[in-house]
């Protein structure tokens, strides 16, 4: 609208520019046709003797005022200038509005004297008189006669024209403005309602879990026939192609994870058995060769690793399910306090920080599940940070009725790149399979899930030398 409302003002300047040129011409034209009328009638009553008060009187009848006879005569038009130049001098004058007539000053003669035959008309600005139109002529005398013509009533015909364009371009650009916007909305309502339906599918959650798309343009809006209506047309089949993507997606994930469920559920049978047989093995580990108990001993320690992967699959397993958490009052005081503590024990090599408030903070929530939220941030501060690293856990009520955990320190941090993907299972911040420190890749992700599970947030924030967890729960059972 603002482009149109420009272009149509940009067109009103154009044509009344125009028609103020036209109209300036057409005046000056006829000013210039009256002005050479004024002037042949001048030259010709110059070379005239003056008028005798009765026949045989040799005085000749003279008007009062300065400037030549004829410049009052019949005929003459009001605001006339006149300048006779003779052997008898220089008679000069001006016709004024009431018919009388009135000097010139000395630097108004100059300029009309300057003026000479056999030219055209030209525009001066006349010393005390504003712009005139000057033609100079010759009479039968051979005197020098310059005439001119007042350039008011051209420019006040100007100025009144131009005042009237202005009031009717100014109506009809805000008339136009006005009918342009009613027009413009109605014809972009449709857009406007395609524009929601995008929004509304912008606000799902398609990143994970079973997403639908209940949203769709209306056919009204999808009318092929128009260009509203060819992109509502297409938003349409992009967001039935979305839905198959999404179906097809959510099938394999569910797929994916009942397999993960399944195989970890039957694996706990056989990995129970082989921790069983080690651990009686191992009692009679003096009885058998060194090599042999050795070895007895890493079968023990990578059965107790996978089963502890195991149980951490299961437990993922249960949350994708929707497996509902205990709800019970958790001291998270208390829990950072025994979390911290083990920590310690764990990592006696780093230096831990605990900040908590005068008073207990407690939400509603599972005990054990945030327990191992704690103990996994804590540990992977601690496995993934060098000797000597100093990790300090925060504890406060925010003023939106939410607890906030911080699990800080000042190891290297993690890649910029690597930072979206933190709460991804299986997730390493070495791109080799190895494991550093016993790491399986799904602490994180179970925090995550853990955390989703009781309606809370986290987040990470990590640069060399400062990395920040920040864990938010609702204080309230209703949140």
């Amino acid at each position: 609208m603002i482009g149109q409302v420009l272009l149509l003002a940009l067109v009103c300047i154009g044509m009344g520019g125009a028609t103020e040129l036209a109209l300036r011409q057409y005046l000056i034209a006829q000013l210039d046709q009256n002005l050479t009328d004024a002037s042949h009638r001048s030259a010709l009553m110059a070379s005239l003797p003056p008028p005798r008060t009765r026949p045989g009187d040799l005085r000749p009848i003279r008007m009062p005022g300065p400037g030549p006879d004829f410049l009052d005569a019949p005929g003459q038009p009001v605001g006339l200038i006149a300048v006779v130049e003779n052997f008898r001098g220089v008679e000069a004058g001006v016709l004024t509005r009431d018919g009388q007539r009135e000097g010139l000053t000395e630097t108004a003669i100059g300029q009309l004297l300057d003026v000479t035959p056999r030219r055209p008309p030209i525009t001066v600005d006349v010393d005390g008189l504003g712009g005139y139109r000057l033609v100079a002529a010759h009479s039968r005398n051979g005197d020098i006669v310059v005439t001119g013509l007042p350039m008011a009533d051209v420019n006040e015909t100007m100025l009144r024209v131009l005042l009237i364009m202005v009031v009717v371009a100014g109506t009809a650009l805000v008339a136009a403005t006005i009918l342009g916007v009613v027009i413009t909305r109605r014809s972009l309502a449709p857009l406007t309602r395609v524009a929601a339906t995008a929004r509304r599918v912008a606000n799902l959650p398609l990143d994970r879990g079973e997403v639908e798309l209940p949203v769709r343009v209306p056919e009204s809006d999808a009318n092929p026939n128009t260009e509203v209506g060819q992109m509502g047309s297409a938003l349409n089949r992009m967001l039935d192609h979305i839905s198959t993507a999404l179906s097809t997606r959510q099938a394999s994930e569910t797929r994916v994870r009942q397999f993960v469920a399944d195989a970890s559920h039957e694996l706990r049978t056989p990995l129970t058995a082989i921790r069983g047989y080690t651990e009686l093995a191992q009692r009679h580990r003096d009885e058998v060769p060194d090599e042999v108990a050795h070895a007895m001993g890493r079968v023990a320690s990578e059965a107790e690793r996978m089963t502890n992967l195991v149980e951490d699959l299961l437990l993922l397993a249960r949350l994708d399910s929707g497996r509902p958490l205990d709800r019970e009052e958790v001291d998270l005081s208390q829990l950072a306090v025994d979390t911290v503590a083990d920590a310690h024990i764990a990592g006696r090599d780093h230096e831990w920080n605990l900040d908590l408030p005068d008073d207990p903070v407690v939400v509603i929530g599972d005990r054990a599940r945030l327990h191992q939220v704690m103990a996994n941030l804590l540990a992977n501060a601690r496995v993934h940070t060098p000797a000597g690293t100093t990790v300090a856990v925060s504890l406060r009520a925010s003023a939106d009725g939410h607890a906030e955990i911080r699990v800080s320190d000042d190891g290297p941090g993690i890649p910029a790149q690597l930072q979206s993907e933190v709460f991804e299972r299986f997730a390493r911040g070495d791109s080799s399979r190895s494991r550093n420190g016993g790491s399986t890749g799904l602490g994180l992700a179970i925090v995550w899930a853990v955390v989703k599970a009781h309606h809370g947030q986290i987040t990470v924030d990590s640069r060399p030398g400062d990395t920040v967890f920040t864990l938010r729960l609702p204080l309230t059972a209703d949140a």
